[in-house]
């Protein structure tokens, strides 16, 4: 059954990228500059193309694509408002072009301007400890654009690039995505010179399979300061993505020179070394006219920006957001303002994280799409954000890179020589089988779980066969950053070969697919036993007795029934013991709260989550957290700074408990045809609510306490139905409108 599996994932992928190839870019040719380049610091060339329209025009489209990152203009405007065109893949397998209709931007006489940066392509691309690589995809930069004119008296042209175009050097004289950019406001590039024609694949191209990164929120700085040691500093108040914009009127030939960071040191200047050998950077000879300092083809994670080469007033400097385009669906909020700055912490890393691919940090050397980090995010992402045709395309990024016996890299895309001998470890690879069910249970879309079953199937089968007697024991990041005890790698890769062969068997039975089904179910009687054998001692006691061994034995339903309640009560102990404080990394601390409260413990979970003493969550707000930290401590109780990501997602995974069991909104059906509002007061709230935006319409919930009284409102769109359970009350169904609610609290 492995072998058949195996077979199909391979030619479903294959019969994938097959389908996915452009009729109309085929008739074009990828042209690129002839000049020598140096390996570092190239200049960014620009492509011309000239033309004329001497009918009347019905509609023009242009098709576009680049080796590297590309932005176009028309007659000197530019062509959409998206940015890192044509996207980040493994442009190995898969490349993305773009559409837009340029009708209303032609003139009898046109002329487009397309400047190709480096990118992902053939940029720095920084490995887990920073160590740079440029041309990982190829050391040319590439053209590749179709534009069709159909004419009202239904004629049609082509302009596609061939060897009638153009190129010079553009103002951009370097881009790095890590480094920064240096921008020569001055540069006149009127030395044009004919294009060559580049002999490239044009076999792997698919249309853009998400929506593009945007400006998001512009952001006015809070402050200019001066550091102790005299650096003019920026500080706009928030931790983010995106880039500075300057405006300014300086000598013709200056230069100014924009820093990024995220932090203060203790002393209170300007820290870098958290970015490790990213220079984060941008560098700006100016015209000696007004200017306006943006780059164009790289971004940085900062809160503070420092600025050299002239003295910069408030009003003139702004950081601007950027990110994927997704719709906000979900809101919460409640009576604590604490809790209130973690749900804002917990968006602003999304937002820093979702651009292009889902990123483990956007500062450093690094800006990986770590698989371990989006598994334990996934469910708090699609409340917060409209995710679908995003995670959608980094699914197709994960399938066009799971290797044939079914292991799944540890980051996506992998850019080439960076792949790690540790691809296919727990908690990573599992997303495999992780996303696709949260998809499908957030947007209730069986055809996306039908196109990533092989995959799912094809990752379960590669754990059973490296599994020995029922045990798989795989070397990899365990509970990663955990601040207690470590926790046994093989009982974690045990539990999580039973959570994604749960998951496979709940897909194989909405697919119909009754032998996989069985397979599944037996193939979990097998690693419970494993488990059992190996990592159970007796009395609900685990070999690996830590708060994380404990959540997740209990979370994936490892414990017998009759230990379970003792398993509990040794998790609850641990956590008491600990001063009621979490122990947990990465892969533990998703669950924690869950488990709790789905055991009886409510008020230790409240207890955990309000906590503000390290380790917790709300330890790094006391910190002045403006968004989630890789670590508990990444500024210690000392106020000692730490050289680690200050934007990291994946402890704001406890976002998804907040929303179920705060707000109190929980599916019960994909696509929240049924949900749950069952909020559970507790610790010392006295008001919360929260909203969900599904495709039927807005879900909301928000309760109150008056005294001991609890009144909850609830807001049922039509099409769906609301199973409301207030506390220590029976469920009650809801159908469509508003209903209100009361009971006293004992």
């Amino acid at each position: 059954m492995r072998i058949a599996a195996s077979l199909l994932f391979i030619k479903l992928t294959f019969c994938y990228a097959l389908q996915a190839q452009p009729v109309s870019l085929q008739q074009a040719s990828w042209i690129s500059n002839t000049n020598p380049e140096p390996v570092i610091k190239r200049v960014a060339p620009v492509f011309r193309k000239q033309f004329d329209v001497n009918k009347q025009l019905s509609k023009a489209i242009l098709q576009i694509t680049a080796l590297g990152l590309y932005e176009a203009s028309i007659n000197g405007k530019r062509i959409g408002n998206d940015y890192f065109t044509p996207g980040f893949t493994n442009y190995f397998k898969r490349l993305q072009y773009q559409e837009y209709d340029i009708t209303q931007q032609l003139t009898a006489r046109n002329e487009i301007l397309v400047t190709v940066g480096e990118g992902w392509y053939r940029g720095s691309f920084k490995g887990v400890l920073g160590g740079s690589n440029k041309n990982i995809y190829g050391d040319r930069a590439g053209l590749l654009a179709l534009l069709r004119l159909d004419f009202k008296d239904g004629s049609s042209a082509l302009i596609p690039t061939d060897g009638s175009w153009d190129y010079s050097e553009s103002n951009i004289r370097y881009s790095d995505l890590y480094d920064g950019e240096l921008l020569d406001l001055g540069f006149d590039k009127q030395d044009w010179k004919k294009v060559e024609i580049l002999e490239a694949d044009k076999n792997r191209l698919v249309a853009a399979e998400t929506a593009p990164v945007k400006k998001q929120e512009v952001l006015s700085a809070v402050r200019i300061l001066t550091t102790p040691k005299g650096e003019q500093v920026a500080d706009f108040g928030q931790n983010m993505a995106g880039w500075v914009q300057l405006k300014i009127k300086g000598k013709k030939g200056d230069t100014v020179r924009i820093s990024h960071a995220e932090i203060l040191d203790e002393a209170g200047n300007f820290y870098t070394q958290n970015l490790r050998t990213a220079k984060s950077q941008d560098i700006y000879v100016l015209t000696g006219g007004k200017d306006l300092l943006e780059p164009h083809f790289t971004y940085h994670g900062f809160r503070y920006a420092k600025i050299e080469g002239c003295t910069v007033r408030k009003d003139d400097i702004r950081a601007v957001s950027l990110y994927s385009e997704m719709p906000v669906t979900g809101t919460f909020s409640c009576s604590d303002p604490m809790l209130n700055r973690l749900q804002q912490n917990i968006e602003w890393s999304l937002r820093s994280n979702f651009l292009e691919i889902p990123t483990d940090c956007p500062q450093r050397s690094e800006r990986l799409g770590w698989t371990g980090d989006l598994l334990v995010f996934a469910p708090t992402a699609c409340y917060i954000r409209d995710t679908r045709s995003f995670l959608t395309k980094w699914l197709n990024d994960l399938v066009s890179e799971q290797a044939l016996n079914g292991a799944v890299p540890n980051f996506i895309p992998t850019a080439g020589p960076f792949i790690e001998k540790r691809n296919g470890v727990a908690g990573w690879g599992d997303v495999a089988t992780v996303l696709p069910w949260t998809l499908f249970r957030a947007y209730d879309d069986t055809a996306l779980l039908k196109k990533q079953y092989p995959s799912m199937k094809a990752w379960v089968n590669y754990i059973d066969a490296a599994a020995v007697d029922g045990l798989w024991l795989q070397e990899g990041y365990g509970d990663w950053y955990a601040p207690g005890e470590k926790t046994d790698i093989g009982q974690i890769d045990q539990c999580l070969w039973y959570y994604s062969t749960t998951l496979l068997k709940k897909a194989a039975a909405v697919l119909g697919k009754k032998e996989d089904e069985q397979y599944c179910i037996e193939m979990q009687r097998k690693i419970r036993a494993g488990f059992n054998k190996a990592y159970l001692l007796g009395n609900g006691h685990l070999k690996s007795a830590t708060q994380a061994g404990y959540v997740l034995a209990l979370q994936f339903d490892l414990i017998p029934d009759t230990q379970r309640q003792q398993a509990v009560q040794h998790l609850v102990d641990l956590v008491r013991q600990n001063g009621n404080k979490l122990a947990t990394g990465f892969l533990g601390t998703p669950w924690l709260l869950h488990v709790l409260s789905e055991n009886g413990y409510t008020g230790l979970a409240y207890t955990l989550l309000q906590q503000k003493e390290y380790p917790s969550w709300l330890y790094p707000i006391t910190k002045g957290a403006t968004t989630i930290w890789e670590k508990w401590d990444a500024i210690k109780t000392d106020n000692t700074v730490q050289a680690t990501s200050f934007n990291h997602y994946a402890y704001g995974a406890v976002g998804n408990w907040m929303y179920e069991n705060i707000a109190g909104i929980k599916m019960m059906e994909p696509g929240y045809k049924v949900f749950a509002v069952a909020p559970k007061p507790g610790g010392s709230l006295q008001w919360a609510e929260g909203s969900y935006q599904c495709r039927y319409g807005k879900i909301r919930s928000a309760w109150k306490m008056k005294g001991r009284q609890m009144e909850l409102t609830v807001e049922v769109p039509a099409g769906t139905k609301a199973l409301v359970q207030l506390p220590g009350k029976e469920v009650q169904e809801a159908g469509p409108g508003l209903h209100r609610f009361t009971t006293m609290i004992h």
